[in-house]
């Protein structure tokens, strides 16, 4: 039984989105691990952008230097 769990940043992500993301996680899951989508669990945590990084810097720094 697959689970899969998405974060995303807070942002305003809409409902509409947010089933989008699961649905194709769903057929993701189906096409490459042949499991069947009834069997499948798709969680979407929303988490504060200064939660997580990249590169070393929190996300919120890392996105300013791709403005410059």
């Amino acid at each position: 039984m697959p689970y899969v769990n998405i974060k995303i940043t807070r942002e305003g992500a809409t409902a509409a989105q947010k089933a989008e993301l699961i649905k194709g996680v769903t057929k993701l899951l189906s096409d490459v691990l042949d499991k069947n989508p009834a069997v499948t669990f798709v969680v979407i945590d929303e988490v504060e952008m200064e939660d997580w990084g990249v590169g070393g810097l929190p996300v919120a720094e890392y996105r300013k230097t791709l403005e410059t």
